[in-house]
């Protein structure tokens, strides 16, 4: 199966894996910004975009999907739901990751008497269960929530909504979705060895600030970059400011 990826610029390798409901077209502005030095990919992971969806979506085989689209090794960048997906690409194919940028990410999106550093899991059905009936508004709303607390905000979602459908409508968000409910990747942390930068929003509500310093405490080489005033998507909402530390991440980690 092949995944529908964008390529842009020359220089050193960078993948882009997008969050849940997403495209790669949410890293346009970022990768823009990168391709006067590096070779930026923007992959549309399955069933969201202009990828074909999988009947169900296995972290570990979507991992893997990802990773054969790229005979050559690369730096990745993983937000939420890609920042998932990262740690198990990073984990299963060492020899081809060399480094991650982990963007409010976390390896388990559910609360727990062991996780508090998650939404609770009524929150995720939730949005799964108005998939159906309202599936444009359930998008917007997710988006929203994304943004909150961020300044700014509404731009914020503006931008982002005008790029949504921008690569068609996606067509296997529920199974996306049902991963987000079941996963749970803390025993990954011992298995990545690379370079690691945490990017994370204080205001977060989705993947809280705890998640990212669980990750720096527990990762072989790990930097935390807290985005005080931002919530879920530091790299919109505080964008230059991002860039700058991606970029001396890149450079140290090529």
């Amino acid at each position: 199966m092949n995944l529908f990826v964008e390529s842009r610029g020359r220089g050193p390798d960078v993948v882009m894996l997008h969050g849940w409901g997403l495209h790669g077209g949410v890293f346009d502005r970022i990768a823009s910004q990168l391709a006067d030095h590096y070779c930026v990919h923007l992959v549309d992971l399955p069933g969201h975009g202009a990828s074909a969806p999988l009947a169900r979506f296995d972290a570990d085989e979507v991992a893997d999907l990802v990773d054969a689209q790229f005979p050559f090794p690369v730096q990745v960048v993983g937000w939420s739901l890609g920042g998932l997906i990262a740690q198990h690409w990073a984990a299963r194919h060492p020899d081809k990751v060399k480094s991650l940028a982990l963007v409010a990410t976390s390896p388990r999106f559910v609360r727990d008497d062991s996780w508090p550093h998650a939404q609770q899991r009524a929150a995720i059905e939730a949005v799964g269960a108005s998939l159906d009936s309202a599936f444009e508004q359930t998008l917007e709303r997710f988006l929203a929530l994304q943004m909150m607390g961020a300044p700014a905000a509404r731009d914020t979602v503006k931008a982002v909504r005008e790029q949504l459908f921008a690569h068609g409508r996606p067509q296997g968000l529920l199974p996306a979705l049902e991963l987000l409910l079941e996963a749970d990747a803390r025993a990954l942390a011992g298995q990545i060895h690379c370079p690691v930068a945490l990017f994370f929003g204080v205001r977060d509500a989705i993947t809280p600030i705890g998640a990212g310093r669980w990750l720096q405490a527990e990762l072989a080489d790990a930097t935390l970059h807290e985005f005080t005033q931002a919530s879920h998507a530091p790299f919109l909402s505080h964008q230059d400011e991002f860039v700058a530390k991606l970029a001396q991440h890149l450079e140290a980690s090529a």
